[in-house]
């Protein structure tokens, strides 16, 4: 099996599990992993090795919500913007997507995790779509977890694609026009049957959305963290969780 190695000791966290109300914990977390080209870039690396080291996060998010018993991580990991990126870069990504899906899928399984991808096909390769299917279907039995990952995805792409499909399930005569709701359009986007996120989470310390579950955040809660995605750990999510649970949810409500 692959494996990643962090390239520093994991913090212990700074939230113990004990201070945590569990009775509030969000159900699905999604998190924008941003940073890795200028973590390697600000130490002197190229920056491939900055979506290398991150590989490691992914483990250190994923294991930390197993912990924690929350049920759904979302991970944005290549965008439909990401395709004007040089080649070697792309290439690189491709390659890591791989790796990473043959090298755990097998932990995927013991730990049973489900796995999703969300996105358009339109782009991939062959082999990127063989590997996909292959973990997805092995992976289709647990019950834990649900690991989803959004590749080559972009909001506006979801809804664009959600409205061709409503749009022919009227002229098929399976909708009538009046019939469209909130819950007919969440029906038709990638991540039906998965709920939306209570909690996004974006490294690097950027203040945008880049295009990612744009109809599904619409009352997330958002936790914005000044480190780099490859030193996002355990200390980091336990923290952003703690952060959520002091919060006083509305919906546009009062208390």
């Amino acid at each position: 099996m692959a494996t990643f190695r962090r390239n520093k000791k994991t913090e212990p966290p700074s939230v113990s599990l004990e201070s945590v109300d569990r009775s509030r914990l969000p159900n699905h977390v999604a998190i924008i992993m941003d940073g890795n080209g200028r973590w390697a870039k600000s130490r002197g690396l190229p920056r491939i090795e900055g979506h290398r080291q991150g590989a490691n996060s992914v483990e250190e998010a994923l294991t930390a919500c197993g912990e924690l018993g929350i049920p759904y991580l979302t991970l944005y990991c290549f965008s439909h913007e990401n395709w004007k990126r040089p080649k070697e870069e792309l290439d690189f990504l491709m390659g890591l997507l791989k790796t990473y899906l043959k090298g755990q899928t097998k932990r995927l399984i013991d730990n049973g995790i489900r796995l999703a991808v969300i996105g358009r096909r339109d782009g991939l390769s062959n082999d990127v779509i063989e590997v996909m299917d292959q973990a997805i279907e092995r992976c289709k039995h647990g019950t834990k977890q649900t690991l989803v990952l959004a590749i080559n995805y972009g909001g506006r792409q979801e809804i664009v694609d959600a409205v061709k499909a409503i749009a022919s399930d009227i002229v098929s005569g399976k909708l009538r026009s009046q019939d469209i709701g909130e819950d007919t359009i969440s029906d038709h986007l990638y991540t039906v049957g998965i709920p939306d996120p209570d909690l996004l989470i974006r490294t690097s310390g950027e203040l945008r959305i880049s295009n990612f579950l744009l109809w599904q955040i619409s009352y997330s809660e958002i936790w914005i963290t000044q480190k780099a995605w490859p030193e996002f750990g355990k200390p980091e999510l336990y923290e952003a969780v703690a952060e959520y649970v002091r919060r006083d949810r509305r919906f546009g409500g009062l208390s």
